[in-house]
């Protein structure tokens, strides 16, 4: 059988772009991921790190993506630097997503648009975004029973959280039928790499 009738047989890997917070912050959002799941039952947040998504979760063959998908990232990544990021109480997408407001986002909107303009250049493999960039991370999604929001959007309004993180480097997820795992990860100004 040829290379390619065996690359036709496996499905396309999920894939997923992400920055991931750093310490202590990775731990207490992990906590209130954790405390949901554990009240409610919710699963589909604790699949996947505390994280704030840059490219949202496509569908494409390992083999043609990740070869083009490394060293395109990496370029991206050599050629900016370092920013913060603010965190700052609760907000809800509908009501069946919970997620840790992004209070301070400048430096993070403009590094996302840089990052989707480098990707219609150097990765056209991903697709433009239809809907506009709300970073935001995720405490529970989907999965969150609906008899049990009211009860959470109750708690967490009156609930403070606050805190600040430099953004120093982003990763690549591939998801591997269970959960998330990071393949790569890319450390900004790595490199004299430029736009």
């Amino acid at each position: 059988m040829t290379e390619t009738a065996d690359s036709l047989r496996i499905p396309p890997s999920l894939y997923l772009v992400a920055l991931l917070p750093p310490e202590p912050v990775f731990s207490a959002v992990w906590a209130m991921k954790q405390e949901i799941h554990e009240r409610t039952g919710s699963r589909n947040a604790v699949r996947l790190p505390p994280h704030i998504t840059l490219i949202p979760p496509l569908r494409l063959r390992a083999s043609e993506f990740e070869p083009l998908a490394l060293p395109a990232l990496a370029a991206f990544a050599a050629g900016q630097h370092p920013f913060r990021v603010g965190l700052h109480d609760f907000a809800w997408f509908g009501h069946r997503t919970l997620f840790v407001h992004v209070s301070d986002d400048s430096a993070l909107q403009t590094f996302h648009r840089t990052l989707t303009a480098w990707c219609r250049q150097h990765l056209p493999a991903v697709p433009r975004e239809k809907r506009a960039f709300t970073a935001h991370m995720t405490l529970a999604t989907r999965d969150l029973p609906p008899d049990q929001v009211p009860a959470l959007k109750l708690e967490f309004a009156q609930r403070s959280f606050q805190a600040q993180f430099e953004v120093g480097s982003f990763a690549l997820f591939r998801h591997n039928g269970r959960q998330w795992e990071a393949i790569a990860e890319f450390h900004l100004g790595s490199g004299a790499a430029g736009l």
